[in-house]
């Protein structure tokens, strides 16, 4: 297997997040998967600590076209994962010759005229069919209770305490989470796949088929783990990049 594969991480995350299924495609190609590259939007990972007041979503998608062309990516399979999923319909939209497939992991999808913030709510999950909602009612429990709950609750002890010890430092610039000019109709038709992760605590289920509704997915794929597969179940989820990629050639 050989191809261009890039990776877009979610919301509060970097780069880094990616490791563990990298080192997983290397593992199961014996290094033979082609070329591999984990993003990084402005303000997370590597470009952590700049001064991303001012920078629009269009300075976004614009910043990670060039890191794409800049690495000679082409033929580019894109992945991207929850709040990654506002970006990679942005990308295509842009730059429609650079993608050959798009690949969401637990993706959100917000509906044109509304925000991340007005999608999430303020809620629990269930009190409002309009809302995605939290899992625990953020006026009586902590942000680090909501995040064992979100991102955490396939992971050990010692796994949860190291990934929420991770988080903190990577911040998308402000406007990705007050932009609502989303657009999806230019998907229509192209080579799509939505991850679906069984036990998803922030996304849940039936929202994450919503979201693949809306951005015009072909296939679905289903994964018995939490919001972070690609930590948690790193080897399962390389499985099934192989596998789209494959169908994708």
């Amino acid at each position: 297997m050989s191809m261009h594969c890039a990776f877009l991480h979610g919301g509060g995350q970097g780069s880094w997040v990616w490791d563990d299924t990298i080192a997983a495609l290397h593992l199961q190609t014996g290094g033979q998967c082609g070329r591999l590259l984990a993003l990084d939007a402005p303000g997370c990972g590597a470009k952590r600590g700049r001064d991303t007041r001012g920078v629009g979503v269009d300075d976004i998608t614009a910043e990670l076209i060039a890191d794409l062309e800049r690495a000679g990516m082409k033929d580019v399979i894109l992945v991207g994962h929850s709040q990654a999923g506002t970006m990679l319909p942005r990308l295509v939209e842009r730059r429609p010759g650079l993608f050959r497939r798009l690949i969401y992991v637990s993706c959100c999808a917000p509906l044109p005229g509304q925000t991340i913030l007005q999608m999430i709510g303020s809620g629990q999950h269930g009190s409002d069919p309009d809302e995605v909602g939290r899992p625990l009612d953020p006026a009586t429990h902590s942000q680090e209770e909501q995040y064992r709950v979100m991102f955490c609750n396939d992971m050990d002890e010692a796994e949860a305490a190291r990934f929420i010890a991770r988080l903190g430092p990577d911040r998308w610039p402000d406007s990705s989470m007050l932009a609502s000019d989303w657009r999806y109709d230019h998907l229509e038709g192209l080579p799509s796949t939505y991850v679906k992760c069984l036990r998803d605590g922030i996304l849940t289920p039936p929202w994450q088929e919503k979201f693949a509704e809306r951005l015009r997915v072909q296939r679905t794929v289903r994964i018995d783990a939490g919001h972070q597969v690609m930590n948690t179940r790193p080897q399962a989820l390389a499985e099934v990049l192989r596998h789209e990629v494959s169908a994708a050639a």
